[in-house]
């Protein structure tokens, strides 16, 4: 849990780290059924394409900071690599896996996935101040989740692929716990975070249905 000094990022105790891991990829069933060695390869090429959907295009606006800190600001321009790299797994993972699996309702599935990566988008282009900022932690905290999913598919695929994903996370919970920022950004980042953790769970659950669907047929 980030615990910052002053009581940053902690209103009423909630912090983004503890919203990921209580709302995130992580606390989602399907998505943990997902990074199993008995997962459908089915269920992961669905998995694989949804993401390829919603965080495979090019990358997003960077978020803009209220205050100065260049740690942060470091942090930022470091994430946009890390990002890029994360596409590449992602459309190599899409190309290699095949095309996504025959399931009932894909049209409005698709639909659904191409909301979210609208909404997602707006987020990241938002004008609040700490907004895009607190659902790019988010993304970053909960996409070691996600990445656990992709690594399964990579391994069955390829037998491994390099994952520096932990490390941009614990850097960012490790400023954000020195950073003391003024509550309305803290309230916008939480805000931020919340509405990117529903998107993901969405998905999940999406997935999870799309899942159900293909083994009753």
């Amino acid at each position: 849990m980030v615990v910052a000094r002053g009581g940053a990022l902690a209103i009423g105790g909630r912090t983004i780290a503890s919203l990921v891991a209580g709302d995130g990829t992580a606390a989602v069933p399907h998505a943990v059924l997902l990074t199993r060695p008995v997962a459908s390869m089915r269920d992961l090429a669905d998995a694989v394409h949804a993401l390829c959907t919603v965080h495979g295009a090019p990358e997003r606006r960077a978020p803009q900071l209220a205050i100065a800190d260049p740690a942060l600001q470091h942090w930022m321009s470091r994430i946009s690599a890390v990002r890029a790299d994360e596409r590449a797994l992602i459309a190599r993972l899409a190309a290699d896996v095949g095309p996504s699996p025959s399931t009932p309702g894909h049209a409005a599935a698709e639909a659904a996935l191409l909301t979210q990566r609208q909404v997602l988008d707006r987020l990241a282009n938002s004008d609040r101040a700490g907004c895009a900022l607190g659902a790019a932690v988010a993304l970053t905290l909960d996409w070691v989740a996600v990445r656990a999913v992709l690594d399964n598919a990579a391994r069955r695929l390829f037998g491994t692929w390099t994952n520096g994903t932990d490390d941009i996370a614990r850097q960012i919970e490790a400023l954000l716990a020195q950073a003391t920022l003024p509550v309305s950004i803290e309230r916008a980042m939480l805000f931020g975070a919340e509405q990117l953790l529903a998107q993901h769970r969405g998905l999940w659950h999406l997935l999870e249905a799309r899942a159900s669907a293909r083994d009753r047929e």
